[in-house]
C-alpha cells in the first residue's frame, strides 16, 4: 500500500507513536491552497465529534496547522493529517464516499495499518443503531446510481476488468488467474494451491462427470471452464461481456488444446441459449442488480435440464444494504452484494430447491491477504504501469475488503440448487469432502479432514 509519504514497511504501533510528529512535519512540506487558512476551534470540535461517532478509535489526527487534535494515544493504529478544511468537511458530510478520494489524491495523508484501521472503524460503527434521517439521506445519495441495464453492465465490466490483463497477472494466481475467493482446506496453502482447491471444491459440489454439458455465466479469464473440461471431461459454454477476458480465455484454450471442449461467448448472461446439465456462476452475481434476480432465475430455469444442478458463488452480506459507496463508484461500478434471503429471489419464484449452502467468509480474508502481499511486491511496477493515485486506490480497495471480511461486514456464499421436482440429489456431503483427501494441487498434496470428523 503506497502512502503519501512512501514507507519501506508499515510500522508497528509503538514506532507509529514515536514517529508521528516527524510524519506530520514531513506531510506539511506540500502545503495545500487552504493551508494558510487558520485552524479554528470549530474545526477541532468537528474532528473530535467525527472520532466520537466511530467509537473513538486509537488514531492520531492532525489538521493543516500540524497540531494534533485527538486525545493522546499510546498505541495508535494510524496517524492522519487533514491538509485542508474542505477535505475535513467532505469527510463529515459523507465519509464513506469521500474519504477514499481524499486519501488517494493526498488531501488526507495516512500512515499505519490500513486493514486494521478499517476493521476498527467497522467495529466502531456497528451497534450504533438505526442511522438518523440525515445519514440515511446521505447514504441514498451516495448509492443512487446502482442499476444494471445491458449497456450499463458492459460499461461497469469494462471499468473494472478491461483495465489490462498484465495488471491482474502481477498479483492473481499464476495457475488459473482466479479473481474470486480461494479455498483453503489447509490454511498454509499457497495462493495457487488454494485456487485449484477452490476449483475442485466447486466441481465436486456440482458432481461433474464426463459428458456433462455446462454453461457458465460470467467466466472471468476462463480458468474454471478450462479446469472443468480438462479434469472432469465436460463440455463448457462460458458467457462473458469483458472483451479482454474473453480474448485471453480463448487464447489459453487454444494453447491448452481445449478449444473443442470450451467455447467462450462474448455475450451477456441474459442471452444464454440452449439447455445444459449444469449451470455455474462464480463471482458474477455481485454485478447483477437485485431487481434482476427473478430474471436471472428465469434464464437458469430455461437453460437447465430437468435433472440439472447449479451453483452460485457470490459475495454477500447478512444485513441488507448497498456496497461501500466509494468502491461502487471508483472501483466496482454496479456492485451489489446480497443477503441470502435476497438471493432466494433467484430460486423461489422459479421453483428451484437450494440443497447446500456454505459460507467461506474467512477463506476470502485469507485470499485477500495473499493478493495484498503480491500487490505490494509489484507496487513499483504497477505505479509505472498506471500511476500513484491508481495504486493508492486499489491498495485501499484491497485492504478495505480484507477488513470487511474479517469483521463480518461481507461474506462469501456458495449455493447449490436444482429443480424442485428433481430427486436425484446427494444424501450427504461425502462427494465433496472424500475427494479432497487425495487432491494434488501443483506439487503439494492436500490432506483434508473427511466429513465424518467435521
Amino acid at each position: 500500500m503506497q502512502n503519501s509519504e512512501p514507507l519501506q514497511q508499515i510500522p508497528d504501533s509503538q514506532s507509529l507513536a514515536n514517529n508521528n510528529s516527524s510524519f506530520i512535519r514531513q506531510s506539511h512540506r506540500k502545503k495545500s491552497p487552504m493551508f494558510h487558512s487558520g485552524v479554528t476551534a470549530f474545526d477541532r470540535w468537528l474532528v473530535r465529534k467525527m472520532v466520537e461517532v466511530v467509537g473513538n478509535p486509537p488514531v492520531r489526527i492532525s489538521l493543516w496547522d500540524g497540531v494534533e487534535v485527538t486525545p493522546p494515544c499510546e498505541k495508535p493504529v494510524a496517524a492522519m493529517v487533514y491538509c485542508d478544511r474542505i477535505a475535513l468537511f467532505k469527510t463529515i458530510i459523507d465519509p464513506e464516499l469521500h474519504w477514499g478520494d481524499l486519501y488517494c489524491t493526498g488531501r488526507v495523508e495516512f500512515e499505519g495499518d490500513m486493514a486494521e484501521f478499517m476493521e476498527i472503524i467497522y467495529n466502531g460503527i456497528s451497534g450504533k443503531g438505526r442511522p438518523g434521517l440525515l445519514r440515511r439521506l446521505v447514504l441514498w445519495l451516495g448509492h443512487r446510481r446502482i442499476f444494471n441495464s445491458f449497456d450499463k453492465a458492459k460499461e461497469n465490466i469494462y471499468h473494472h476488468y478491461d483495465i489490462g490483463n498484465d495488471f491482474y497477472k502481477l498479483w492473481l494466481d499464476a495457475e488459473a488467474m482466479q479473481y474470486t475467493c480461494a479455498y483453503f482446506p489447509q490454511q498454509d496453502l499457497t495462493l495457487e494451491q488454494a485456487q485449484v482447491a477452490k476449483l475442485h471444491h466447486i466441481c465436486r459440489k456440482l458432481q461433474l462427470k464426463p459428458g456433462d454439458t455446462v454453461v457458465e455465466a460470467g467466466c472471468g479469464w476462463g480458468g474454471l471452464a478450462r479446469f472443468m473440461a480438462k479434469h472432469y471431461g465436460v463440455k463448457v459454454t462460458a458467457y462473458n461481456i469483458s472483451r479482454e477476458q474473453v480474448k485471453y480465455a480463448r487464447q489459453c484454450a487454444e494453447e491448452e488444446g481445449l478449444s473443442d471442449r470450451v467455447e467462450y461467448v462474448l455475450e451477456d448472461y441474459r442471452n444464454i441459449q440452449g439447455q445444459y446439465d449444469v449451470f455455474v456462476s462464480v463471482g458474477m452475481l455481485e454485478h447483477v442488480a437485485k431487481q434482476d434476480y427473478k430474471e436471472l432465475g428465469e434464464v437458469i430455469k430455461r437453460c437447465l435440464k430437468p435433472a440439472g444442478r447449479g451453483l452460485v458463488h457470490s459475495i454477500g452480506r447478512i444485513i441488507s444494504g448497498p456496497m461501500n459507496a466509494w468502491i461502487e463508484r471508483r472501483i466496482f461500478p454496479g456492485a451489489c452484494p446480497a443477503t441470502l434471503s435476497e438471493m432466494m429471489q433467484i430460486f423461489e419464484p422459479n421453483d428451484f430447491s437450494v440443497y447446500d449452502v456454505e459460507n467461506i467468509r474467512l477463506h476470502y480474508a485469507r485470499t485477500l491477504e495473499l493478493w495484498i502481499e503480491r500487490f505490494k511486491q509489484h507496487e513499483e511496477e504497477i505505479t509505472r504501469m498506471m500511476d500513484e493515485e491508481f495504486v493508492k486506490a486499489w491498495g485501499l480497495y484491497l485492504h478495505g475488503s480484507l477488513a470487511a471480511f474479517n469483521v463480518g461486514e461481507l461474506h462469501l456464499f456458495q449455493l447449490v440448487f436444482t429443480h424442485a421436482t428433481n430427486n436425484d440429489v446427494p444424501w450427504s456431503r461425502h462427494h465433496i469432502y472424500d475427494g479432497e483427501k487425495n487432491v494434488v494441487t501443483g506439487k503439494a498434496k492436500l490432506t483434508v479432514v473427511s466429513s465424518e470428523t467435521e
